[in-house]
């Protein structure tokens, strides 16, 4: 990886002796190192912006949007290519939504932004009715307006502010509840084909992004279309994952490389391994099968990002 993809002092909070603002200080700058490898590795590591590249920043007024944009616009200074980056958000008219506070916090920022107003919000409190997830047709509404935002700005590529724990989110609500072994990809087409969709924060965990936006003290905007729904399937899962991180720290990290280890070969997908047409072959295969033999696993499995595994 580039070292230019991959430094900014943080000043010390005041009411605070001079030893714990040394180490405040110290704790936050590495944190600040820490998000900017991951993200910069995660770009290198799917080839994620090239030299031109216009991308459209995905800004829903949350934490995750927020240390996106920061993290993005620090490494564009430090860069080895030229590319624009440009933050877009969608104001859903929901009631009580503070339209004033983005359009102020990205203009301090000196940034490219455009705020698209389209309400959405009456659309889907009429069409699901009272207590189902609203979800599915806000993200579908809002997907199809940001694709003619992009159209409109010339943007080739959508960042999106999902981390790894979105991820591993998506995976077992996909196992658990649809029946798919489908993940959250760090860069894929958009399904109309005409974009590339990136996900620069696929290697940062969320509590260092809380950690982030607290140090940075981004003016968060609560989402009041999804945020209430307490019983959401996503926030279950999210709360399974977030205990077994505090019972069993490690797994979460575990699971995460799992996603980019495969093994077709060891799955039941007939479309992605012939079982059907299978022939002995004669000749040796440290994939085949072990079927005597007792499971190994690695003690410290590798991992994207600079992430450390805590040996159990």
């Amino acid at each position: 990886m580039s070292a230019q993809w991959i430094d900014h002092e943080p000043a010390p909070s005041p009411g605070i002796n001079h030893a714990q603002a040394l180490k405040i200080e110290r704790e936050t700058h590495k944190l600040e190192k820490r998000l900017c490898r991951q993200v910069g590795q995660a770009i290198v590591d799917y080839n994620m912006i090239e030299e031109g590249d216009r991308v459209m920043v995905c800004m829903s007024g949350g934490k995750d949007s927020y240390g996106m944009l920061d993290i993005l616009m620090k490494l564009k200074a430090r860069a080895p290519i030229d590319f624009t980056l440009v933050a877009v958000n969608l104001d859903q008219k929901q009631p009580g939504f503070p339209d004033h506070i983005l359009p102020e916090y990205l203009g301090k920022l000196g940034i490219e932004f455009h705020i698209e107003t389209q309400d959405t919000y009456s659309i889907v409190k009429k069409n699901i009715p009272e207590g189902k997830t609203m979800c599915s047709l806000c993200s579908r509404l809002r997907r199809g307006i940001l694709y003619n935002v992009a159209r409109r700005l010339k943007c080739n590529k959508l960042a999106l502010g999902h981390h790894r724990d979105d991820m591993l989110q998506t995976f077992f609500l996909n196992m658990f509840f649809g029946g798919k072994l489908k993940g959250m990809p760090p860069k894929l087409t958009s399904d109309n084909g005409e974009f590339i969709v990136i996900r620069p924060m696929a290697y940062v965990v969320e509590k260092d992004l809380i950690r982030w936006a607290e140090h940075r003290q981004f003016p968060i905007i609560p989402c009041t279309l999804c945020g209430s729904q307490e019983n959401l399937q996503r926030k279950q899962v999210g709360n399974m994952l977030r205990e077994w991180d505090k019972k069993y720290p490690g797994r979460l990290e575990t699971m995460y490389t799992a996603l980019q280890n495969v093994v077709p070969s060891h799955l039941m997908d007939a479309t992605l391994h012939d079982f059907k047409n299978l022939k002995a072959t004669g000749v040796p295969d440290e994939n085949g099968d072990h079927a005597f033999d007792e499971e190994e696993f690695p003690a410290t499995p590798a991992l994207p990002g600079g992430v450390q595994v805590v040996q159990l």
